[in-house]
């Protein structure tokens, strides 16, 4: 009997046990995905009850206010109609950030915080006073860290009929102060399938060159000697079966040159044999320690989830992975976070949109405080490599970002792609100045060269900022 009396004793303590790791998770699973089951198109509950709630605002970081309801026109249920800044120039901008009340934007504010600007984070004894007083309720106000004019600015820079993405943060928080996607749409208007597709945060593209900064991490941190070793480019580089062989932007040839002006120059043929000699896992570990193929699971954005090839390791396609191609794929944001781990010595922040939510009565709910979201490479490295982007933009191929007076770092990119008549055009970097942490990183599709097409992009945005207060 005393035998028994044990055995359910342990039985009873495996099961609490069991109840406490469930309950855990449970918690767990409502903080890190409530917004994304909230704003999946499946919540029926939601979809019903958003008819019985007056929305909040959303405002931008400077208190602008981007979306809000006008009770001079009611919609068909009789609620305010949800309207959107009366400047097209502002709402076309922040579309993607923002989202719209039909929800063509995939994973806006509009939808992603569903649960703030409907009233669902609201207590008991508030819900309970608006019932008591026959008031609908009103949802809470919602406070970016996007920034409306600068976002605006940004848009107008772009070549004319281009698609493509801007992202800027402050690579020390990881406040984001700009997402745009191009082609925009008016959130009160018509939006083509195309024009609605978030591009900053949604669209994967080739990196391009821009990935020579994960490979040249790589490279420092498990080839020992890389730094001093000397390259011969010849033009092109024969790997794998000859089908495919390396060559560089206007078959230029290099010479021989380090590590640091290959980086400077761009040049393929080195990058390739970098990532040769490093091999494949070498390489793919770097880069998922940078984040690719991690499951982005940021609490005030949706990110898609980068990816480094798993599939067809040929010496071919490892050669040029190491150059930014073959079958990598990556978000503008992704790589705004890479930059920002390079001036960040070596340390990822999370990415944030949303900076606060505060209740009807001016309360504040919630706030966003700065979180780490790892460590991308050691601190000497991101020295190293901090350098080498300087001199990029000093006397390499981003000399059209150069600020003078500005300690301006950046990387340029071209990714081929064979269904485009030109290459995607990159620029990722940073200003490097703890009095304006910030990074940028741009993508221009089929518009040519990153140094000729995103590097300026990302001067005049700077330059922007500096003369703006940032």
């Amino acid at each position: 009997m005393k035998q028994l009396r044990n055995n359910l004793r342990r039985v009873g303590v495996f099961l609490c046990i069991m109840l406490a790791v469930l309950a855990a998770y449970g918690a767990y699973s409502v903080i890190v995905n409530g917004n994304r089951w909230f704003s999946s198109a499946s919540n029926t509950f939601m979809s019903r009850k958003k008819k019985e709630v007056i929305p909040g605002q959303i405002l931008d970081r400077n208190g602008m206010v981007l979306a809000f309801n006008d009770a001079s026109r009611p919609d068909q249920d009789g609620m305010p109609k949800r309207v959107y800044h009366p400047n097209p120039a502002v709402r076309m901008a922040m579309v993607h950030a923002v989202g719209d009340d039909k929800n063509r934007v995939d994973k806006g504010v509009e939808s992603f915080m569903t649960a703030s600007l409907y009233g669902f984070d609201m207590s008991m004894a508030e819900r309970l006073s608006c019932f008591m007083q026959g008031k609908k309720r009103v949802g809470d106000d919602v406070h970016l860290t996007l920034d409306a004019a600068l976002s605006a600015y940004a848009t107008s820079l772009f070549p004319a009929d281009k698609k493509g993405a801007l992202v800027v943060m402050n690579y020390k928080t990881g406040e984001v102060l700009t997402e745009i996607s191009l082609p925009q749409f008016d959130p009160e208007g018509f939006a083509s399938e195309t024009a609605a597709q978030n591009r900053a945060v949604r669209v994967m593209y080739a990196p391009g060159s821009t990935f020579k900064i994960i490979t040249t991490a790589s490279a420092l941190e498990n080839d020992e000697g890389v730094a001093e070793r000397a390259y011969q480019c010849t033009g092109v580089l024969q790997v794998g079966d000859g089908t495919r062989n390396v060559t560089d932007a206007g078959n230029a040839v290099h010479g021989q040159l380090t590590l640091q002006r290959a980086f400077q120059v761009s040049c393929n043929n080195t990058f390739a044999r970098v990532a040769l000699n490093l091999g494949d896992e070498k390489l793919k570990k770097t880069a998922e320690r940078f984040g690719f193929n991690d499951n982005f699971l940021f609490r005030t954005l949706v990110v898609e989830n980068s990816s480094y090839p798993s599939e067809n390791r040929t010496e071919t396609e490892i050669a040029w992975t190491g150059v930014g191609q073959s079958e990598l794929l990556v978000t503008p944001m992704h790589m705004c976070l890479v930059a920002s781990a390079v001036a960040n010595e070596g340390v990822m922040m999370e990415p944030y949109a949303v900076a606060r939510t505060v209740a009807h009565n001016g309360d504040t709910r919630s706030v966003t405080q700065p979180r780490v979201y790892r460590r991308a490479m050691e601190t000497d490295t991101a020295a190293r490599l901090k350098e080498y982007m300087r001199l990029v933009v000093t006397g390499g191929t981003g000399t059209a970002a150069n600020i003078p007076g500005v300690r301006v770092c950046g990387k340029t990119g071209s990714a081929q792609l064979d269904t485009q008549e030109n290459t995607n055009a990159w620029f990722v970097g940073f200003m490097d100045d703890p009095a304006h942490p910030y990074a940028i990183a741009i993508v221009v599709e089929d518009a040519g060269g990153g140094g000729s097409v995103a590097a300026p992009i990302a001067r005049q945005v700077f330059e922007w900022m500096l003369q703006n207060g940032y």
